[in-house]
């Protein structure tokens, strides 16, 4: 009979036991947990409110006949876009300085900032290939670095590779032809006056970036404290 009393009484106790601890453990994980995104959120708001605080670059427009495209902050496609009689010409840039990794020992320097690589893409309609130029921007100069025929479908983002061949090394062109192509673009207002309007225009993009980037985390890490509070 005793013997059974004490089975019975094991029976009833050692269940209430095992969530106690369970408690303290899980309590003990919840207050590191909470420590932890509590410092990433501190530390996100600092770095926000010292973005937020930094000076915007003077508000430059496009030299015309440029006309900035409409959601270009919000995309990785062309920046500007103009007409050259039966032409519509599209325009793309982004900074050395993003293309190169750090510490690859190709670039990285303050004057890198001032390095731009232009994708000038020129179309016709009714034929299927459209010309693209890759262009390095300046804010005193231009230069082409290579010259292709591309598919239209090819041509939406600037960081397409042609299928096809794309043409001979362009320094290896005679200079006439050279000579001829730089007068092309420049014909098109494709020159080292989209420097300053391109320039600024990074400069934005890049600040708006990194203010959604800092906000999206921290709702991220704000919703994951809120849902482990209900557990």
């Amino acid at each position: 009979m005793f013997r059974k009393v004490v089975v019975a009484a094991a029976g009833v106790f050692q269940p209430r036991r095992l969530p106690i601890w369970n408690k303290i453990a899980s309590r003990t994980v919840s207050t590191s947990f909470y420590t932890v995104n509590s410092m990433i959120l501190r530390s996100l708001k600092d770095h926000y409110l010292d973005v937020s605080k930094m000076t915007p670059p003077l508000k430059i427009s496009p030299p015309s006949p440029y006309t900035v495209v409409k959601g270009a902050l919000d995309s990785g496609g062309p920046i500007l876009r103009s007409t050259f009689k039966n032409e519509e010409i599209t325009i793309s840039a982004m900074r050395l300085v993003d293309i190169i990794p750090e510490g690859s020992g190709l670039g990285n320097d303050e004057g890198d900032f001032n390095q731009l690589f232009v994708h000038v893409d020129i179309s016709k309609e009714g034929m299927e290939n459209s010309l693209h130029f890759l262009c390095g921007l300046y804010p005193d100069a231009l230069g082409i670095h290579s010259v292709s025929l591309r598919k239209k479908s090819e041509s939406a983002g600037f960081i397409d590779a042609p299928k096809d061949y794309s043409g001979p090394v362009f320094e290896e062109i005679d200079e006439k032809v050279r000579d001829a192509l730089h007068s092309f673009i420049e014909e098109r207002g494709i020159n080292e006056s989209l420097f300053p309007f391109l320039q600024a225009w990074l400069y934005v993009k890049d600040h708006r970036n990194l203010m959604r980037w800092f906000k999206t985390l921290g709702t991220f890490v704000k919703e994951s404290d809120e849902a482990a509070s209900q557990l």
